[in-house]
Formats: C-alpha cells, sequence, structure tokens
C-alpha cells in the first residue's frame, strides 16, 4: 500500500436534504478541500450561503475554511498507524448547513442549491416554536407539499382521497399534538388544493420567503454563559437576517430580551472568553457582557459574526432592486385586473384559485390573496417582464455594491494566528481586547480587513459614497471557494430573472 493511499481519511458529510456524501481526504486536507468536493460531486457552483460545521459540545461550529481538518477533529484522526485505524470504526462527520440566510430564495439561482436551501429551511420549520401564528405553520405546509407532490390529487365522483402525506413531515410536532394527525390530514390538503397550477419553483420560492418569517426559522443560535462560573450557558445570541437578538432560556423556553439590527450595534468586543456587546448610541457602562466558555469559540463565532454583518450590507443592493421588480409587476397585474379575467385557473372542483398581493412588510415576495389571479401565471408574467427590465439596473447595482463583497470563509482569518499559535495568542493577549470601532460610514466597507475583531455601524451609505472604492478593490480578493462575490451574483440573479 503507498504512503499516500495510507494517508487517506473518509468524512462523511451530511446535506440538509438527509443524503450523505463519503470524501476522502488527507490529514493536510482544508475546509476549503472539503467544500469544494462537495461542489463538485454534487454538480453546483452557487454555495454561497452554505458552510461546513463539526459538532462540538452539542454544538454546531462553521469550520474555517482555511484551517486544517486537524484542528477540529481528535489527535487519532490525523494518525496513520494501525492502532489509530482500529479507534475509528466511524468516519468523521461533517454537515453541509445554510451559514447565511436571506428572504428572497431568488438570490439563489441554481435549482439544486435552491433546493437544499429550501431542504434546510424544511427541517427548521419543523423545529420552530412560534405558537402565536399557527396559521402560518399550515400556509407552510401548502407551499410544501406543492413544492414536494405537484398539483393536489383531484377526487374521483362520490369519492374521498386516501392520504396522501405524513403529517410529522410537514408540521411541527406542537402542532400535531394539538391538532390531531386525523384534523391534519383533512385540513391540510386544503391548503395544498389553492395552490393548484402553482410550479415547484415558484412554491418553493413562497416557502423561503414565508418561513423566513418566522423569528425562530431564518436564525443561528450560539449559546454564552451570563458569568464565568455558570456551567451550562443560558443566554442564547441568534444570528438573524437583519443582525442579532439576544434571548434568555427559561423552563427551555426561549425569550427575547434583545434585538439588535446591524444599524443598532456600536462594537463587538472579544477578550479571551469574554464577549461584550456595544449598542449604538449608549454609554459604555450599559454595554452587554456574556462569556463564550473558550478561545476557540470566540474565533469561530467572530468570523461569523463579521462575515454575515459584511454579506448584509453587500447584498441590500439585489435585494432592492428585486423589489423594485416585484412592486412594479404589481402594479402591473392591478391594472391588469381591470381589463381582463380570463386568467382564473381554478382546477374542476375548487372554490377558488390562489393569487397574489403584497402587504405592507419589510421583506420582498409575494403574498397569497384569492382575490387576483393565479400565483403560477402572475409570477411567470413577472419574470418576463424582469427579463426586460433587469438587466440595466443590475449592471449598475453590481458596479456600485462590488466593493462591499462579502467572504464566507470570513478573510479576516488571513491576518488571525494560525493554528494553535491562534488561539494561544487570543488565551494570552488579555489585556487588549479583540476590537474595531467603525464611525465613518466609508469604512463599513472595509470590514473584511478587520481582523481582530470586528465593530459594526450599519448607517445607510449612499451609494455615490463608497463608489470611488470599487476601483480600489483588489481584483483577486474574493478567488477562495465560499466567498461571494457580488457581481457575480447579480449577474446570476439577473440572468435567473
Amino acid at each position: 500500500m503507498s504512503a499516500s493511499i495510507k494517508q487517506e481519511r473518509t468524512i462523511c458529510v451530511l446535506l440538509p436534504n438527509k443524503e450523505q456524501l463519503d470524501i476522502t481526504v488527507r490529514p493536510k486536507s482544508t475546509g476549503h478541500d472539503v467544500f469544494s468536493r462537495v461542489t463538485e460531486l454534487l454538480g453546483v457552483k452557487e454555495l454561497y450561503f452554505f458552510g461546513l460545521t463539526v459538532v462540538k459540545d452539542n454544538e454546531h461550529i462553521f469550520i474555517d475554511m482555511e484551517e486544517k481538518l486537524t484542528k477540529y477533529f481528535p489527535k487519532e484522526w490525523r494518525q496513520d498507524s494501525g492502532k489509530a485505524l482500529q479507534k475509528r470504526p466511524l468516519p468523521l462527520v461533517l454537515f453541509l448547513k445554510v451559514q447565511y440566510y436571506v428572504e428572497n430564495g431568488r438570490l439563489i439561482c441554481e435549482r439544486k442549491a435552491r433546493h437544499l436551501y429550501y431542504s434546510d429551511l424544511r427541517e427548521r420549520v419543523l423545529r420552530s416554536e412560534f405558537r402565536q401564528q399557527e396559521e402560518v405553520y399550515f400556509q407552510l405546509a401548502g407551499y410544501a407539499l406543492q413544492a414536494d407532490l405537484g398539483d393536489h390529487p383531484l377526487p374521483k365522483e362520490y369519492g374521498e382521497i386516501t392520504p396522501y402525506f405524513e403529517p410529522k413531515d410537514y408540521f411541527p410536532p406542537w402542532i400535531v399534538a394539538k391538532r390531531g394527525v386525523n384534523y391534519l390530514l383533512c385540513h391540510g390538503p386544503k391548503v395544498h388544493q389553492e395552490l393548484w397550477g402553482v410550479s415547484a419553483r415558484d412554491a418553493t420560492l413562497l416557502f423561503i420567503r414565508e418561513s423566513c418569517r418566522l423569528e425562530d426559522v431564518p436564525v443561528t443560535f450560539y449559546r454564552l454563559q451570563k458569568d464565568k462560573k455558570e456551567e451550562r450557558g443560558t443566554a442564547l445570541l441568534g444570528l438573524t437576517l437583519r443582525g442579532m437578538q439576544v434571548y434568555q432560556e427559561v423552563n427551555n423556553t426561549r425569550q427575547l430580551l434583545y434585538n439588535f439590527p446591524w444599524s443598532n450595534v456600536g462594537r463587538l468586543t472579544f477578550l479571551g472568553k469574554k464577549f461584550e456587546i456595544q449598542p449604538d448610541g449608549l454609554p459604555s457602562a450599559r454595554k452587554l457582557v456574556y462569556y463564550t466558555g473558550s478561545s476557540f469559540r470566540s474565533r469561530h463565532l467572530l468570523l461569523h459574526l463579521s462575515s454575515s454583518h459584511r454579506l448584509y450590507l453587500s447584498l441590500q443592493p439585489a435585494l432592492k432592486h428585486l423589489r423594485h421588480l416585484e412592486e412594479s409587476e404589481e402594479k402591473k397585474r392591478y391594472r391588469e385586473s381591470y381589463i381582463s379575467d380570463d386568467l382564473d385557473l381554478d382546477p374542476p372542483g375548487s372554490e377558488s384559485s390562489p393569487g397574489l398581493s403584497r402587504h405592507s412588510t419589510t421583506s420582498s415576495g409575494i403574498e397569497a390573496d384569492a382575490r387576483q389571479h393565479s400565483i403560477s401565471t402572475e409570477m411567470t408574467s413577472m419574470e418576463d417582464e424582469s427579463q426586460r427590465q433587469g438587466e440595466q439596473c443590475f449592471s449598475s447595482a453590481a458596479s456600485r455594491s462590488s466593493s462591499c463583497t462579502s467572504g464566507f470563509d470570513a478573510s479576516s482569518k488571513s491576518r488571525i494566528e494560525d493554528d494553535g499559535s491562534q488561539e494561544e495568542g487570543m488565551k494570552t493577549n488579555v489585556g487588549s481586547p479583540l476590537e474595531a470601532l467603525v464611525d465613518d460610514p466609508d469604512e463599513m466597507f472595509q470590514l473584511a480587513d478587520l481582523l481582530d475583531g470586528v465593530s459594526v455601524d450599519c448607517a445607510e451609505v449612499p451609494s455615490d459614497t463608497h463608489s470611488s472604492e470599487n476601483k480600489a478593490s483588489p481584483p483577486d480578493s474574493d478567488e477562495n471557494l465560499g466567498k461571494l462575490h457580488i457581481d457575480d451574483l447579480l449577474k446570476q440573479v439577473d440572468a435567473e430573472i
């Protein structure tokens, strides 16, 4: 057996759709190597919003793509002796998970990538506990049934439809316990039937948009300690679509304490295991202090927070453009509704067809409204119009926003100490906290260079303010796999529309 084959290891990568990939790597392989192999096996190029996680202390930690895998796995993993191999009866496991949530699924242009994103949200919805909006879960179940199974089967004359889905696969356990299986088998198909004619693609987009309105779905939680002596942290930091939230856990129930949009966060400071949040505009005495438990967790939490903030800034031009397109198309649909009434796609035996309307919310998307025409027809019409309008708007948006490119492997890693010496640095350098303050709006677009901490000040920046920085951006700043280049994303969204 050659030395190269002897050094090979097998890693199991679990996907959001419950499939798995077995990948052969070497001890010196990095997270980037595994991620490249995953994209190759899946046949996709666009996994911008995903990352690889490893379970540490019953918590998923997103690995640094530039780090060697030996940093995350036991020492025995790097050994090639026969005894070491006998100690590893099962392959080590990594998870492909959504690392950065977006509310508009049209930002994910590849079908396979979008389905993985949808699958991740499906699992999160099943674990969701937002009991004040029970009706949302029924609507989401309808979208999921339409996306997975297509049109609702029509009953035969004087006949009944046999159950064609398992309620536990489409409703959270607390709804199944509250309503009962028979109730869900009776009323679930009614919601599904209202979506007659909607394509699987459009149903997926609707599911993504609606599910992101549940507070506990598009969020990544990190457990924190209120003081150093606390054995199990009772505070939770939630990384959301637009910022951070702090929860207190009481009797296994999360209670929201603070909500910090990125624009309200003045400074985040990591001092060894200590984590401080300084709200914008408040005196330093009002800062919140928590503990991460280890410098390892501090470092990875810092990377996730900083890259999430940069991504939030980077995506604003694309999201704004999509909202404008959808709003203009809605106005067009209202005008057409007074002219023609021939677009009804009601299936035989149904009472009404689903339609579209826009509610007054901050998220972009389309709401169900039975007073208008079918979703399938309207969304198709919207995309035809968007194709004609999108090129000029997106090209200008891309040129304005290229300076706020976001690195998903957190480009700050390049100046954080390598391997073990980095952790030692965080442990010993207790005299100088890892922090950086952003007061000038222009400096927000240089967050990728703030490597020993992160501060955020997300006041809205006019596009002209940073247009000059676009020319100064290094052309190769986004070459690593797992980084999002906003120009490429805008072009893909433009092609999708």
